[in-house]
């Protein structure tokens, strides 16, 4: 009895020591991105044989696996360390880690595994891919004889931070990790910018191709010349949130302009567009009791949360599909109140809804309706009010939101609608309530640039002229762009690393700069440049970037296939100026 208690003491402490020390002992087995620090950290999980692992990488080994010089002894008495030739010598040491550390029963042993707990008590195959650990090495005591006391152990958890690492190490591994670029802009000569690389500090000069400040009026001269006035006259913040000592004439001055460019008896500003979608849609929820959501199923990540956040019963009808919104609206209780949430232009398709015929559905089943003009403010109608104000719809909308850090080129968000909601929104909206107002510089700069846009029609004209020129001449390149019925441009690449390798090498041999869109902001397998010309790039810059595109399609060895993807969805009659028939 006391040597099966010492035994079972020994095998306890050595377990311990293994689940305490083993760095991979919680990693999730879907994670495979560890995998690559797994065989620099542990070279049992690699493919060398051991007499081609040097003393260095076991020094590595030893330092993070407690076991790691066991192994290697085990090794060493058998020959294969030291330059035997037989042919066990020579097979992959993955496949001699077999043999290796612990064993719990004649039938069953502990499996150290990189990516799963050390908990396994069964036998099992594990992959090629992972470094399994089993058996009885026979300077080692066995702790068959006690099974039940390894039930007893536990394994302490993880280190929260490891799980943030983790994840990284999985993005970076797919393609999908994302670097800031820095650009820094000189008023009066964008779409040139400033590179300043991040690793080198090194400074050069590019030209932006991904920028949503579509027609430049972040550098115009009345948009910055009402920012410098706002300053100097009344300092750089508000000092409050819009209910305690943050509400001024510029606040004021702005959603009037707001109200009026959307045709709405009230507006509402918010920090940004996301924090008006999400805040509104949780605020309506909250206030309307038994509201049932029907949302687009390509809606923009800010309206999505709202939806999740408030806890409504959702429906998510096809992209763009009346006749499946029709469809799910006439499932639903006639007397329960609903809201049709869809977007104008969605930003990375550059698909158009067909707003009127959503309209008209959400009228029948008496649904209100909630449009997101994010990509549109400022580009499309005769004032720059969006795409409802070209079919004719803004007073069959309930809702209007927009930002005023794309087209108008400053900052913030803001929902048009009746004084009922917004009085509401105001009222009751967290979003809205608990954060310090927009300061007086970034709301006079955004309402001189509103004021701007609504008599200048032809930057609009410009923009969607721009926009349709370099969709031929990629296309005439035998370049893969998807034509699209609105001002997006996007060029497919369909592979996330390729298309971080091939952004990165635009920037640095050609002196281009056009953000990779990878995973969550399109589908796996989609992944894109998406270019927004406009009114500030010029013929020349347009000619240079489809010359430096097909040198690169080449040097990547991607097919010029000279034909292109259309994407239209909806059609619709052309009334006003700034939109593309579709």
């Amino acid at each position: 009895k006391k040597k099966k208690k010492m035994l079972a003491s020994s095998s306890a402490s050595l377990l311990g020591k293994l689940v305490k020390k083993c760095p991979f002992q919680n990693l999730p087995k879907h994670i495979v991105a560890v995998l690559p620090m797994i065989q620099t950290a542990c070279p049992v999980a690699g493919n060398k044989s051991l007499h081609e692992v040097d003393n260095k990488m076991w020094k590595d080994f030893h330092s993070r696996c407690p076991f790691g010089a066991m192994v290697r002894e085990r090794y060493s008495s058998t020959g294969e360390a030291s330059g035997s030739t037989s042919p066990s010598s020579t097979r992959p040491l993955q496949a001699h880690a077999k043999q290796a550390l612990v064993q719990t029963k004649a039938s069953s042993s502990v499996t150290c595994s990189p990516t799963t707990n050390h908990r396994s008590s069964t036998t099992s195959t594990q992959s090629t891919s992972t470094a399994t650990i089993t058996s009885t090495p026979t300077t080692l005591p066995s702790i068959s004889t006690v099974p039940p006391l390894l039930s007893t152990i536990s394994h302490p958890p993880i280190e929260p931070i490891d799980y943030l690492r983790q994840a990284i190490a999985k993005k970076k591994m797919d393609g999908s990790y994302r670097e800031f670029k820095s650009m820094t802009r000189t008023a009066g000569n964008f779409p040139v910018a400033q590179h300043t690389s991040s690793s080198r500090g090194e400074k050069s000069e590019v030209t932006v191709w991904c920028s949503n400040d579509y027609l430049g009026m972040g550098q115009h001269p009345t948009v910055l010349s009402a920012i410098e006035k706002a300053v100097l006259g009344s300092g750089a913040g508000s000092g409050g949130t819009r209910n305690i000592s943050g509400t001024n004439r510029y606040h004021q001055e702005l959603e009037w302009e707001l109200a009026d460019l959307h045709k709405k008896e009230s507006s509402l500003l918010f920090s940004s567009c996301y924090v008006a979608n999400t805040s509104t849609i949780t605020t309506l929820v909250n206030l309307i009791p038994r509201l049932e959501l029907f949302s687009d199923a390509k809606n923009h990540a800010s309206l999505i949360e709202g939806i999740r956040n408030s806890r409504a019963p959702k429906k998510i009808f096809r992209h763009n599909d009346v006749d499946h919104l029709n469809q799910l609206l006439s499932e639903s209780h006639p007397e329960v109140p609903k809201l049709v949430i869809f977007e104008s232009v969605y930003s990375m398709d550059g698909t158009i809804a067909p707003i009127s015929k959503i309209c008209d559905v959400s009228q029948k089943h008496k649904a209100l309706t909630f449009i997101d003009e994010v990509h549109a403010v400022g580009l499309y109608g005769e004032r720059g009010a969006g795409v409802a104000e070209i079919t004719g719809d803004m007073e069959r909308i309930n809702l209007i939101s927009g930002t005023l850090a794309k087209a108008f080129g400053v900052y913030g968000g803001y929902i048009a609608a009746d004084s009922d909601v917004t009085d509401a929104l105001r009222s009751y909206s967290s979003g809205f309530i608990f954060t310090s107002s927009l300061p007086p510089s970034v709301t006079s700069g955004a309402c001189a640039s509103v004021k701007y846009l609504k008599t200048h029609p032809e930057l609009r004209l410009e923009h969607q002229a721009k926009s349709n020129k370099l969709k031929k001449m990629l296309s005439d390149a035998g370049l893969p762009v998807m034509i699209t019925p609105s001002h997006i441009v996007p060029v497919l690449v369909g592979d996330a690393k390729l298309c971080k390798q091939m952004s990165d090498r635009l920037l640095s041999n050609y002196g281009i700069y056009v953000q990779p869109i990878n995973y969550p902001t399109v589908p796996i397998g989609t992944e894109r440049f998406r270019f927004t010309p406009g009114p500030v790039h010029t013929e020349a810059m347009m000619e240079y970037l489809v010359q430096s595109l097909v040198q690169l399609w080449k040097e990547f060895s991607l097919p010029l296939s000279f034909s292109t993807t259309t994407v239209s969805d909806t059609t619709m009659e052309v009334k006003s100026v700034g939109i593309a028939a579709c």
